[in-house]
Order: C-alpha cells, then sequence, then structure tokens
C-alpha cells in the first residue's frame, strides 16, 4: 500500500487499525514513526507499565531501588567542579519535601547526583530519594522551575523560560490517561504561574513609582517554546528512550532556540518579549 492510502486509513480510524493494516501487509514498522508521531499510546509495554504503576507503587515493584540513570549521572556530570566555589555556573535544582510539601532548592554547594535525582523523582515511578535525612520528589509540583532563586541569586534581570509542556491544548482530554496527563501538566505549570503572578505584581508597582527599584528588581521574562509539536505528544511520549526521538526533540530544541535568538536578541536587558499578563494570569 502507498503512505497516502495508509495516511487515510490513519486519519479516518486512528493508530491501532493502522498498526493492525500494517501487520496484516507485512510491514516491520512502526506506524507512529512512520508519520511522525513518537507517541507510544498504543504498545503493549507502555500499557503495562501504565496499569502497573497504578496498581503498586514503586516501592513494591521496585523494592531494591534500582535505577541506572544514577550511573549515568555520576559518569557525565562532574559535580565536584559544579560545587566548586570558582565555578562560573550557576545551577538550582528544585525538590518537594515530601514531608513538608516545601520546596527545597539545591545551590551549586549541594550539587550532587542524589539533588539531580531528587529534582526528577516522579512518585508513581521512582522511589524518594533520601538527602540528610529528609525525603524528595520532583520539584515540579512546587517548583517548575523555581524563578526566585534566579531573581535573587543572580544579576541578569532576564529569565528565559524554556516550556517543555504545553501550557494550552486545544483538545478536551477523555481517555484516562489523556484525563491524567492534563491533570499532572496543569499541576506542574501552577507554581510558575505563580510566580509570574508575583512578578507582574512587582513590575506594576515599579511602573506605578509605588515601589522604588532600590528595594525591589524589574525582572524580564522570556520564553521559547515549540508548542505545535510538543502539543501533539502525548503523555506517553514521555517514556519514549528511542534515539530517533530524543534527536527529534534536540533538533526541535534548538530550531525553536534559533528562531526565538533571531526575534528577541536585541530585547535581552531591555524589556520583556512575552507579555506575562496575557501568557500566564
Amino acid at each position: 500500500m502507498r503512505l497516502k492510502e495508509l495516511a487515510a486509513v490513519r486519519d479516518r480510524y486512528g493508530y491501532r487499525r493502522l498498526h493492525v493494516l500494517l501487520r496484516r501487509e507485512g510491514w516491520p514498522v512502526n506506524a507512529k514513526r512512520l508519520f511522525g508521531n513518537y507517541a507510544l499510546t498504543y504498545s503493549p509495554a507502555f500499557v503495562m507499565l501504565d496499569v502497573f504503576s497504578r496498581l503498586f507503587s514503586p516501592y513494591q515493584f521496585n523494592p531494591l531501588n534500582l535505577n541506572p540513570l544514577r550511573t549515568i549521572l555520576e559518569e557525565t556530570v562532574d559535580f565536584d567542579r559544579l560545587r566548586s566555589p570558582s565555578c562560573p555556573v550557576k545551577l538550582f535544582l528544585s525538590a518537594t519535601n515530601v514531608r513538608t510539601g516545601k520546596i527545597k532548592v539545591f545551590g551549586n554547594d549541594e550539587l550532587s547526583a542524589d539533588a539531580a535525582m531528587a529534582s526528577a523523582c516522579l512518585p508513581f515511578l521512582f522511589h524518594a530519594v533520601e538527602i540528610a535525612g529528609e525525603h524528595y520528589w520532583d520539584g515540579g509540583y512546587m517548583g517548575n522551575p523555581a524563578i526566585f532563586p534566579l531573581i535573587y541569586n543572580c544579576k541578569s534581570a532576564d529569565v528565559v523560560v524554556v516550556h517543555i509542556n504545553p501550557l494550552e491544548r486545544a483538545e478536551l482530554p477523555r481517555s484516562a490517561t489523556d484525563i491524567h496527563n492534563r491533570i499532572n501538566e496543569i499541576s506542574f505549570t501552577s507554581s510558575l504561574m505563580r510566580e509570574m503572578r508575583a512578578i507582574s505584581f512587582v513590575t506594576r508597582l515599579i511602573d506605578e513609582g509605588s515601589l522604588s527599584k532600590a528595594k525591589a528588581r524589574r525582572v524580564l521574562v522570556h520564553a521559547i517554546e515549540a508548542n505545535s509539536v510538543m502539543s501533539g505528544l502525548g503523555v506517553a511520549s514521555k517514556l519514549n528512550a528511542d534515539w530517533d526521538f530524543l534527536c527529534h526533540l534536540r533538533q526541535t530544541g534548538r530550531d525553536a532556540a534559533e528562531e526565538w535568538l533571531e526575534a528577541n536578541f536585541d530585547r535581552l536587558n531591555v524589556e520583556s518579549s512575552i507579555d506575562i499578563r496575557a501568557r500566564y494570569l
């Protein structure tokens, strides 16, 4: 069959019917990759993991707390150099304290593989990461990302937010997986919305003359995003470690960054390149 005929089947009946047709025709091709969609929605392994993670906790299905990511981090990231007082890079990783529900920001002097693991610990997949007697989950629950460390600890007035999740989705989620995914997206974005609301409020007070620049900093906000691409990727794509997919994401990010730089570079240290109130409030 020709690609146009396959595309017609996909558009009319969806990927599930297309998979059946491809197998019947003897095509050794992943239907989603064939048409540029890298989600794993119909992957048996993903469906099994999705169901499994809802029935069992990571303490049950991974009692030994095995996680190859820790080894990869230790082999590829020079945490000693990042912790060095002479390190020119200021890096802040946020995590959520499981016991208190408060945000924890790890500065350069606290950076380690454990801190990195804590900042990306999804509680349905991984054990909470213990650091100095406290346990942590992904920082996105309380700060995604945390903007205030950049305001108080850095000299630059510019803050560039790189969106990896779409703020808006045109379609109403109807499946259980899509609803769960959208809830996560909204909850992970809520902390950013709160910080942007505070930034907008302080900026308005400065503009009105009610607050002097000596007492508060004007923050210039910018955003890099690829909504047209990211909104087409469902929750299943987040577990896709296929090399082609990772290269696709990398190239998408580079293209979005180059487009943003070309359009907004001259606005750095001058003005915000987005309307904070219209975009986040």
